[in-house]
């Protein structure tokens, strides 16, 4: 998978763009090092109704991500660009599946620790399907890791990933972070993944596929199948 490095510090652009915030929101400056090599020096501001957000730069594009709701820890969203922080951690998707893990400080962040000291858990496989024609090109593919252990309710959805299909052949590879805390002693991690075109669903996974084992992460190798096949 190509990794873009990016550096910093902050560019004129960027702090054109902080001095137009509101004087009275409340800013903090954390340096995170990622494990790429890149850096991110990303302000946490408040914009005019109180709402947080967290600014940075990308290459040479500022990014203003505003705060959403998450089960543990804190994150920040805008489409499918997500910083996601828990104490000194963080995570950052960029947008094109790549995911940086990256922690506070200016040393170059260190490997990845075992599962069970960090806040968050990788998961990394591939999806493979039978194109019986060529898809369209706005066709997405989804990927969501979920929590199936509660008997007649629905499937709690912990991390999704959606990777647009064009110029794509399968398999075609992954990778999700979720966060410790939201699992349970008693649940039952699975991955599971449906193309769907303008909210259509063409293809969809026909079996339950682990995605943790243990506690520990597995390569998840994900199998789709036509929709009209499961009718017949």
């Amino acid at each position: 998978m190509k990794s873009i490095r990016v550096t910093f510090p902050l560019s004129l652009l960027l702090l054109a763009a902080l001095a137009c915030a509101p004087a009275h929101a409340e800013t903090a400056l954390v340096n995170y090092t990622c494990d790429d090599g890149s850096q991110l020096a990303v302000r946490f501001a408040n914009d005019a109704e109180g709402r947080t957000q967290a600014q940075f730069m990308f290459g040479d594009k500022p990014l203003v991500l505003p705060q959403v709701p998450a089960a543990s820890g804190a994150l920040y969203r805008s489409e499918q660009i997500r910083l996601h922080t828990k104490d000194d951690e963080a995570y950052f998707e960029d947008g094109s599946g790549v995911i940086r893990h990256c922690a506070v400080g200016s040393a170059p962040a260190r490997p990845t620790p075992p599962a069970a000291a960090s806040s968050f858990i990788d998961l990394a496989g591939q999806v493979s399907f039978p194109p019986q024609k060529a898809l369209p090109a706005d066709a997405v593919l989804i990927v969501r890791i979920q929590d199936t252990s509660r008997a007649g309710a629905r499937a709690l959805t912990l991390a999704e990933q959606r990777i647009e299909l064009v110029g794509r052949t399968p398999p075609v590879p992954f990778q999700v972070v979720i966060d410790r805390d939201l699992i349970g002693p008693k649940a039952h991690i699975t991955a599971a993944g449906r193309i769907e075109r303008r909210g259509k669903l063409l293809y969809t996974s026909t079996t339950v596929t682990p995605a943790l084992v243990d506690g520990q992460p597995v390569a998840v190798d994900l199998r789709l199948a036509p929709v009209g096949a499961r009718k017949r």
